[in-house]
C-alpha cells in the first residue's frame, strides 16, 4: 500500500527543510519510534524524521508524501500514552518541534495564537506574564499544542473549566494533499456550516496536521485553595461530589485517590502527604474572586464532606502547602511507572465511579494483579494502572513476564466490559492511538465506526496520514 522513502525523496525533502532538519541516523531516529507508552512492543522505526519550520514547509512535505504514497506520522512532544505518534508503517515522522512560536497574546480579545510546537510550560509562562489565565491543565507540561488539540486533552480542571476543545477558537490545518485550511478564528460564536474545527479536535492527527491554533484565555482567579478530605470508604468520598454540586459548589478540580497510591508516591518523592487518616482521599481545589468568597466556599465544602462521613478536612491555604499537595498528586504516574504495563483512561458517568472502582478491586483480587486507581471524581475519568506485580502487606511482589502479560490482557478486557455496561468510554482524555483501537468496538457501534472511516476517507483518500491509529 505504501512506498519506501528513496534517495530521490530524501533529496526533495532536503530542498524543503535543509539537510540539518532531516534525521536519518538510526540511533537518533530511535527517539522518534515511540511515545510514553511503557511497553516497547509498539515501537516502530521511521525511515526518516523531518522537522519543518513553518506551515509552507509542512504543506510541501505532505504534497510530496501524497504524490509518492509515503505514510506521514505527525509528532509533537510525544507525551502520549497510547502510541498515537508511533510511525507504525514507517515512512516519515513529521516533527513539529521547531514550530514553537507564541505568535500573539491578544489581551483585548483574550486570545492567544500559537504554533503547534509550543509547549504547555512556555505557554503558561507567557499567559501568566500577560495577566491572563489558561484553565486546562492536562498534566505533562512538555506536551505541545498540536498534540494537545489532536487528542482533546483534559486534566483535573475539566469539571469546572472543560477540556482543550472548549478553548480552541481557530485552527490552521494542512490536509494530506498539502492544501491549507483556516477554521474558525477569534470568534466566540459560529453557526456557519458544519464545524470542521471541532472535527479536527481529537482526530489524533489522522485528518490533517494542525500547524497553528487560536486559543481562548480568561482572567485569572484571585484566590485558590486545596482541601484534602480523608474517608474510610470510597463510596462516601464519591457520593460527596453530587452533594457539592447540588449546593452550587463547582470546584476547579475534584480528585479521588486511594491510600496505597499516596504511600508509594511519598516514598518515591521522599515527601510527606499532610494527612494520614482514612483509606481514601478527595483532593478538592477551589478558586474564587476573593478571600471572602473563598472562606464561604471552603466552609460549605467542609460541611458537606463531614456530613457525608469525612474524617477531617485539611486546608492547604499557603502557596507552599498547595505546592506540596499538588506535587505529590502530579507524581502518581512517575511513582508507579517503573512497574507498570499500562495506564487506563476509562470515563464513566460520575455516579458510576464508586461501583466501577469496586469492580476494579474485584478484578484485581480475581487475577492477583495490582490495579492502583485514582482519577477525576467530578467528571468520571478513572485512571487504573495495570501493574506487573501484586500488592501484599504494603509491598509490591513482581510477577514473571509470561504471567503478567496473560493477566493484563484479561484484566483490560474485563475493565472495558464494565466500562461499557456503565455507559462509559475507553478514553476520556488520552485518545485511542494504537493501543486501544482493538477495543473501540466495545463502546462504539458499527455504524459510528463506519461513519468515522468515511470521514477519514474524505480527508485522506490514500490513507497516508498517521495510518493505523484509532482504527485500521
Amino acid at each position: 500500500m505504501y512506498k519506501k522513502v528513496t534517495e530521490k525523496i530524501i533529496e526533495k525533502l532536503e530542498q524543503i527543510v535543509g539537510r540539518e532538519n532531516l534525521i536519518l541516523d538510526p540511533e537518533k531516529m530511535a527517539d522518534y519510534s515511540h511515545d510514553e507508552f511503557w511497553l516497547a512492543d509498539i515501537a516502530s522505526m521511521p525511515e526518516l524524521v523531518v522537522k519543518p519550520r513553518n506551515t509552507e514547509e509542512v504543506s510541501e512535505i505532505l504534497r510530496l508524501a501524497e504524490s509518492e504514497r509515503i505514510p506521514v506520522t505527525p509528532r509533537g512532544g510525544a507525551t502520549g500514552l497510547c502510541g498515537g505518534c508511533v510511525p507504525s508503517h514507517g515512512g516519515i515522522v513529521l516533527s513539529l518541534e521547531r514550530m514553537n512560536r507564541i505568535v500573539e497574546i491578544d489581551s483585548e480579545n483574550q486570545m492567544a495564537v500559537v504554533e503547534a510546537g509550543v509547549t504547555l510550560k512556555d505557554f503558561y509562562g507567557a499567559v501568566e506574564e500577560s495577566g491572563l489565565f489558561f484553565p486546562p491543565h492536562p498534566g505533562e507540561e512538555s506536551a505541545m499544542f498540536g498534540g494537545l488539540i489532536a487528542t482533546n486533552a483534559g486534566g483535573s480542571r475539566a469539571v469546572k473549566y472543560g477540556v482543550i476543545r472548549n478553548y480552541v477558537r481557530g485552527l490552521e490545518v494542512v490536509l494530506p494533499g498539502g492544501s491549507v485550511v483556516h477554521l474558525g478564528g477569534k470568534l466566540m460564536k459560529s453557526s456557519t456550516g458544519y464545524s470542521l474545527l471541532n472535527l479536527m479536535v481529537g482526530s489524533e492527527g489522522t485528518l490533517g496536521v494542525i500547524t497553528r491554533a487560536t486559543i481562548q484565555l480568561m482572567p485569572p482567579s484571585q484566590a485558590t485553595r486545596s482541601l484534602i478530605i480523608p474517608y474510610d470508604e470510597l463510596e462516601d468520598a464519591i457520593e460527596t461530589v453530587p452533594l457539592l454540586i447540588r449546593r452550587k459548589i463547582l470546584p476547579m478540580a475534584v480528585e479521588f485517590m486511594e491510600r496505597e497510591v499516596v504511600q508509594i508516591t511519598e516514598k518515591f518523592l521522599k515527601k510527606k502527604w499532610p494527612c494520614s487518616l482514612g483509606k481514601t482521599y478527595l483532593l478538592i481545589i477551589l478558586d474564587a474572586s476573593g478571600e471572602e468568597e473563598m472562606a464561604r466556599l471552603s466552609e460549605t465544602v467542609a460541611e458537606v464532606c463531614l456530613e457525608k462521613g469525612a474524617l477531617d478536612v485539611y486546608v492547604a491555604d499557603s502557596a507552599d502547602k498547595q505546592r506540596l499537595v499538588l506535587d505529590i498528586r502530579s507524581k502518581f504516574y512517575e511513582a508507579l511507572k517503573a512497574g507498570m504495563v499500562e495506564l487506563l483512561d476509562i470515563s464513566v458517568p460520575r455516579a458510576e465511579i464508586a461501583e466501577h472502582v469496586k469492580r476494579i478491586h474485584e478484578i484485581s483480587l480475581k487475577h492477583g494483579l495490582w490495579l492502583p486507581t485514582y482519577g477525576h471524581a467530578a467528571d468520571g475519568n478513572v485512571h487504573s494502572h495495570i501493574m506487573k506485580a501484586r500488592y501484599e502487606g504494603g509491598k509490591l511482589i513482581p510477577l514473571a513476564e509470561d504471567e503478567w502479560r496473560k493477566k493484563s490482557d484479561l484484566v483490560r478486557q474485563e475493565l472495558y466490559r464494565d466500562c461499557k455496561e456503565r455507559g462509559g468510554v475507553i478514553s476520556g482524555e488520552h485518545g485511542v492511538g494504537l493501543v486501544k483501537k482493538r477495543y473501540l468496538s466495545y463502546v462504539i457501534g458499527e455504524e459510528e465506526i463506519r461513519l468515522m472511516k468515511g470521514i477519514k476517507k474524505i480527508f485522506d483518500p490514500h490513507g497516508i496520514l498517521n495510518p493505523g491509529k484509532i482504527f485500521d
